[in-house]
């Protein structure tokens, strides 16, 4: 089993700004407000979280094969 990544870079769909944000292991985030253009971002359709529809990573349960926390 690889280890837990738990940075991943979120990347606006609005304005195309990224930032490096920790995931929580304990929870998936369903609200992200963009640091740039202040829009916010909730999950495409079939993802479970912003980060697994905007990030880098995708979140630590997903990662671990558990399904999504939701």
């Amino acid at each position: 089993m690889s280890a837990l990544i738990l940075e991943s870079e979120i990347t606006c769909p609005n304005c195309g700004f990224k930032k490096l944000e920790t995931m929580p292991t304990d929870s998936c985030l369903y609200f992200y407000e963009c640091a740039s253009c202040h829009k916010q971002l909730t999950p495409e359709a079939g993802d479970c979280c912003v980060f697994c529809s905007y990030g880098s990573v995708p979140c630590p349960p997903i990662q671990q094969n558990a399904g999504c926390c939701s």
